[in-house]
Parts: structure tokens; sequence; C-alpha cells
């Protein structure tokens, strides 16, 4: 199915028209016939027999880019004088920088910020290293480390392709926490290199984001990393992804009237996701949770597992069910899917129980389109933000970076990822609840005022929290 003109593809026209009744109507027209949707038109300049609009456009993709492009090209009484991507040119240079909390105007201030009053401040923090969370930019940094092994969307595209996706990152921590989030892609194939290197940067940073790290390294090294080191480690891919889902179903069965317990979920996908949604649906209490791969259903004793894979086998689908994933969903309440495009069809979502919940989030194509499941599913929800329901880990990570932090909290535990898919799930009031929107808006920045205060509570019940 074809992609519908969005804003990830679209352009920005830069064009001449000649100053006579019509012209922007034509170029409006042409535009439409190319498949382009106009998003904006900026205002006019008249320069005598001419005027100068610029028009944004949204496309499909790049090669219609260059159909929509070529169009406005051909014609009469308009000039195309420039037009770019937008994207890319959202990304020019980056997206974040560094900036400066104190100024410097004059000797005083240099000889305090820096020689010789900084050594005073250095030799505090040798005496007791805990000053450094109070004395440096540890108290509201974060590390967002990857190898670009495993790319949303992409996959293996190594350090260099994944730090547009880190900067992202750090841009959203920063807008939706106020948490100063730095890009560090490394170089490093194995757990043991991504352990070693981060171990050794960690005294800089109050926190370790992990992110886009393949499976089933992932698992290690974030376990590895929370026994080594005394400050959180969260791998985003997995537990923010788990937070968001367990908030969104546990509004969706204020729709169903269906209760936890007595859920049977399927999930698609045994990668880093599948597996911790997995995990948290179980501390939730959820019945009866069945996972599939490539192969089909995870029992105990298939062969062709992983670490991560046998765990779950072993903690989950007690009746050892077998077959593809169209065998396991029949009668099923709940489907999860975080895996890859087109996966399930309308007759196998007919096949579930009576008033189906159906969490398609791959991206950017879903297992099923909301348009295949309508009137067949209680609830729909995907990763994308042009469907309701987006299921986005941007409700979670920022708010529990921030509540970690605030706490100085050693680690983020199961608790307090509770505690924020709770806040997640309570931020949408019972009047807003309906089956088009159980997860709050992405853009909702009040969700992290919502979910820190709840995130950190959990760290000091927890007594993960460094002593002042």
């Amino acid at each position: 199915m074809a992609t519908i003109p969005n804003a990830a593809f679209s352009i920005a026209l830069d064009c001449q028209l000649d100053n006579v009744p019509g012209s922007l109507g034509r170029l409006c027209v042409a535009i439409g016939e190319a498949g382009g949707n106009i998003g904006a038109l900026d205002g006019f300049d008249v320069r005598g027999p001419v005027l100068r609009r610029s028009l944004v456009v949204q496309c499909r993709d790049e090669e219609h880019q260059r159909v929509v492009v070529d169009a406005v090209h051909s014609l009469d009484g308009v000039t195309l004088l420039d037009w770019w991507d937008r994207t890319f040119r959202m990304h020019e240079g980056g997206k974040v920088e560094v900036i400066t909390t104190t100024p410097v105007n004059d000797r005083d201030d240099l000889s305090m910020a820096y020689t010789p009053g900084v050594a005073r401040v250095c030799t505090a923090i040798e005496n007791d290293p805990s000053l450094s969370y109070k004395y440096t930019i540890r108290k509201n940094t974060v590390a967002i480390v990857s190898n670009g092994t495993a790319v949303l969307g992409l996959g293996d595209i190594g350090p260099e392709g994944a730090m547009p996706v880190m900067e992202g990152k750090a841009l959203l921590f920063k807008e939706f926490g106020g948490v100063d989030g730095f890009p560090v892609c490394i170089n490093a194939r194995t757990a043991d290199e991504v352990v070693e290197f981060v171990e050794r940067i960690a005294p800089t940073f109050g926190g370790i984001n992990l992110e886009d790290i393949k499976a089933p390294e992932c698992f290690e090294i974030e376990e590895r990393l929370r026994a080594s080191l005394d400050i959180p480690v969260f791998h985003d891919d997995q537990h923010g992804t788990a937070v968001v889902t367990l908030a969104a179903l546990w509004n969706s069965l204020k729709i169903t009237g269906k209760k936890m317990e007595d859920l049977s979920i399927v999930i698609a996908g045994m990668g880093a996701a599948g597996v911790a949604i997995g995990k948290i649906l179980l501390n939730a209490g959820v019945g009866e949770i069945i996972g599939c791969d490539r192969i089909g259903a995870v029992y105990s004793g298939r062969s062709e597992m992983n670490s991560a894979k046998e765990w779950f086998a072993n903690n989950t689908n007690q009746s050892r069910k077998m077959g593809s994933i169209a065998d396991v969903m029949k009668g099923t309440d709940v489907f999860i899917g975080v895996s890859g495009p087109a996966l399930i069809t309308a007759a196998e979502v007919r096949s579930m129980a009576a008033n189906p919940l159906v969490f398609a989030m791959a991206n950017p194509e879903p297992e099923i389109r909301p348009e295949q499941c309508d009137g067949l599913a209680a609830v729909m929800a995907t990763g994308r933000s042009d469907y309701p329901n987006q299921i986005n880990n941007v409700l979670a990570f920022p708010g529990i970076f921030r509540g970690a932090l605030d706490a100085n909290a050693t680690d983020i535990t199961e608790n307090m990822k509770l505690a924020a898919a709770i806040a997640i799930a309570e931020s949408v009031t019972d009047a807003q609840l309906s089956p088009e929107f159980v997860v709050p808006s992405v853009f909702d920045k009040t969700i992290v005022e919502k979910v820190a205060p709840a995130v950190a509570a959990a760290a000091v019940k927890d007594g993960v929290i460094r002593k002042a």
C-alpha cells in the first residue's frame, strides 16, 4: 500500500510567478495533480511584473519529490528558483548544541569558572566523588549510547548512520524533560566492547540511555551495566516501549471491561521491545502471554532460541501452544506487534475473542493498518503519528529520567517503570477516554510533570537513591 504524502518527505519550493490572475491557482493545481499535498503557503513578495511565493509540499517518497518538482518546472509563467528537502535541511549541522550556563565577562569570572578557582572544586570532588552530582553536569546529563546495530526501521547501519537518531533523542530529552542528553555513537560490535566503553565514560554522566543496540546483546549489555554502575541505566527500546504499551492497555481495558488477569495476549516480535513488553505485562498480572518470532510461537523446549527467548519461553505460554501467529491468535484478547509490516490480516483479527485490542506498532508500516481493522478492533493503536493512539516512547523516557535524576537514583527498577505507566495512563481523564484516545498526545508536555514525581517516589520507596 502506497504511503500517503507526509512531513517526512516534505519539500520547500521557492517560486517566482507572473503577477497575473490565475498564476498561483495553476501552480497549486499542478502540484495537486502530481499528488503533492500543499501544507503551507507563505506571504507574497510582489516585485512589479512578478511575485515570489514559497510553498511547503508533502510528498510520498524521494521519487515523488522529483515528480512534484518536475511538474512545477514545466509550468509556463512559473520559475522554480530553488527547492529543498525539509527533513535534510532540518538536520544540517546537527539538531543539538552545547551552551554555557555561566557568563565569563571579566577576570574574576574567569578565575572562578576556570583556573585557579576551579582547582578548589576539583579537590573537593576528589575527596568526595559524590559532590560531582552537585558541582558538575552529572546532575542533569544522560549519555545516549548506541552502536547503530538495530536502528528503528533501518537495521544495522553503523554508528555514523545512527547519529541523527541519537541527536533526535537528545532533542526530545531536552524539549520534553529538561534533561541534557548527549549522543554517543560508538564503533563497538560486541557486548564486551559496549560495556567497557560505557563503564569508562560513566563518571561524566548521571544516567545512561542505551539505544538501537541489537538483540540479544542489548539484554546482556543492560544487565551488566546495571550491575557495575551506580547510575540509572535504561534501554529505551525495551522499557520505554513496554511502559507506554502497558499504559495503553490499562486504559483500553476500561473500554472493554476485561480484566488484566483474564487476558490472553499474543506478542509478535521477540526482539528487545517484545521481550520487555512481556516482562512488564507479567509484572502487571496478565493471565496468558504467547510470544511469536519468525519461526512461530515461542514455547519451552523449542529449538533455535537465544537466551532472551529461552527466558521468555520458560516464563510464558504455560500451555505450550505451538504453530504460526495465525494459529495462536485464535480466541486471544490482545495482539501486540513489534515486528514488521503486513504481518497479520483482517481475517486473523476476526478470529480473536470479542472486542479485541490491536496494538500494531511496527514502524513505519504497522503489522496491519487501522483501515483494515475498521469495525473489528475495540481499540486500535500504532506507532505512527498520523493515526489515533500513537504508542511512542517519548511519553515515557523523558519523565523516567527526569524523575530518576531528581531523586538521585542509582537504578531504574520495575516499580519505577510501573509508576511511569500508571502516571501516563492516568493522564487520560475519564472524559477524554475513548477508543481513539487511550494514551495522551506525545505533544502534551505536562506528561513529564506527572511521570517524573511518580518515578522519583518509586525510587525512594525501592531504596535506590544516592544518600546525600
